[in-house]
């Protein structure tokens, strides 16, 4: 099981770059990178609060689950 970030998809869809949401949010650009390609381990409440609100979506638009397996084809 893991969790999926899909930061990226939302940005691009709110035509918002890395900078600008930075700027923000008041994460540094290296962090929002780092939860952006889902290097990271763990997301404070409060960064995740400030993402949302500045693209305007909830958490489940950024953040997905999926069991171990799901992306297998199945015969």
């Amino acid at each position: 099981m893991a969790i999926i970030l899909r930061l990226d998809r939302v940005m691009a869809d709110r035509k918002m770059s890395l900078g600008e949401l930075s700027e923000r949010v008041g994460v540094s650009n290296v962090n929002l990178s780092k939860i952006k390609t889902g290097k990271v381990s763990a997301i404070r409440f409060s960064t995740l609060n400030a993402i949302c609100r500045a693209l305007n979506c909830q958490p489940g638009d950024i953040m997905e689950y999926k069991e171990d397996g799901e992306d297998s084809v199945v015969y």
